[in-house]
């Protein structure tokens, strides 16, 4: 009997790192991969991406569109509302075996609510990190207490899925697919880069994503003008090039959009890119003297490529890092010292954190394990320090 495995993805980001797993149940003879593309796949603001799902070759069995032009926190929750709604629709009509998720995004919140009242099995991907800065951070544990079984990516986030009351014989710590990634996708050249991109770099490479804050008292608007400010002065001493990439759609990520247009209208080596797509972003990772912003790959990617990575305020903060990430202050000062200590250090012998790069076949493995077990979205609470009946 084939299983129908459906995979949801909402945004560049998360597709490049489900792209791995993606492949290995689509090679997977007892498998059937379904995928569900929504959230910014599905905006033209954000750059039409479910067309790089569609030139990858794979076949689209839903596309929903669930996002709103607001971008306010009433915006985002209606956003979430219209997501449970739609991909309800669609969860019935496809009737997968399970779901497969990644991450902490809104639009993933919404997908898990769905297969939840739907009782479809769900399998969540990086749950168990821990980062401050955005109500991500909440909405990556509400998916655990959804899930039925967890692939988290480093130690301390297998301890904290089990501290959330799941079941250890239910959870596996088998590191990052971004890894994965590194080590089997073909990256581009610098040249075929420019080829591609337009775009001719300079000595110096910086490559920066800023997202929007969504938790907390704090505004990103203020540290997106002391980032630039601090970049102002690496352009005018330096030869470098500025390679920026859309912030996604939290709350405020327009506004941030809105102001990055403006900043490369008017500096000439600085650039603005919708999605660079998996392979040209890694690529030019590679090529980067220095990965900045606060976007969780240049704490899961960027070290793996042997970049350094300057992480800005508070949005990954808790996240484990290597050493690799050279954390600062969201103020000008600090942003560039941080720059320019991540200039000068060599980082090619850092410890790696997220696995060896082995990831998607052990994934695939204990799905099929677990995909026949009955009752999969009976969920039992796990107690530490106490007796606990097996499942």
């Amino acid at each position: 009997m084939t299983h129908k495995i459906c995979v949801v993805t909402g945004s560049r980001a998360e597709y490049g790192l489900l792209f791995p797993l993606m492949r290995q149940i689509q090679s997977d003879a007892d498998l059937q991969l379904q995928i569900i593309a929504t959230g910014m796949h599905m905006s033209p603001e954000f750059g039409l991406t479910y067309k790089l799902i569609e030139a990858d070759g794979f076949i689209i069995d839903c596309k929903v569109e669930t996002l709103l032009s607001s971008d306010s926190p009433v915006g985002v929750s209606k956003s979430i509302g219209l997501g449970v709604a739609s991909l309800a629709e669609c969860l019935e009509r496809i009737a997968p075996s399970m779901v497969v998720v990644l991450g902490d995004r809104f639009e993933i919140f919404a997908a898990a609510q769905a297969a939840m009242i739907l009782q479809i099995p769900l399998v969540h991907l990086a749950g168990g990190d821990n980062a401050l800065g955005t109500y991500d951070n909440v909405i990556r544990h509400c998916i655990t207490k959804i899930a039925s079984l967890h692939f988290v990516t480093n130690e301390d986030a297998y301890r904290r899925v089990i501290q959330l009351g799941e079941y250890p014989s239910r959870v596996f710590c088998f590191g990052a697919t971004s890894v994965e990634n590194i080590t089997h996708m073909p990256l581009l050249s610098r040249e075929a880069l420019e080829n591609e991109l337009k775009v001719e770099f300079k000595e110096v490479i910086f490559l920066v994503t800023f997202h929007p804050l969504t938790m907390g008292n704090l505004t990103a608007d203020a540290q997106l003008q002391a980032l630039l400010s601090a970049l102002n002065e690496f352009l005018c001493e330096r030869n470098c090039s500025v390679i920026f990439t859309k912030s996604n759609a939290d709350n405020g990520g327009r506004r941030l959009n809105q102001v990055l247009e403006e900043y490369v209208k008017v500096h000439s080596d600085c650039y603005l890119f919708d999605s660079l797509g998996q392979a040209r972003y890694l690529s030019l990772m590679k090529i980067a003297s220095v990965v900045i912003g606060n976007s969780s790959s240049g704490i899961y990617e960027a070290p793996y490529i042997q970049t350094p990575t300057v992480d800005i305020g508070t949005r990954q903060q808790g996240r484990l890092c290597p050493a690799s990430v050279i954390r600062c202050e969201a103020e000008k000062i600090s942003i560039q010292e941080a720059i320019l200590s991540a200039l000068k250090v060599n980082f090619q012998d850092v410890t790696m954190i997220y696995g060896d790069g082995n990831v998607s076949k052990k994934i695939v493995q204990k799905i099929k394990e677990f995909i026949e077990f009955p009752d999969l979205t009976v969920k039992k609470f796990f107690d530490l320090g106490r007796s606990n009946d097996s499942y």
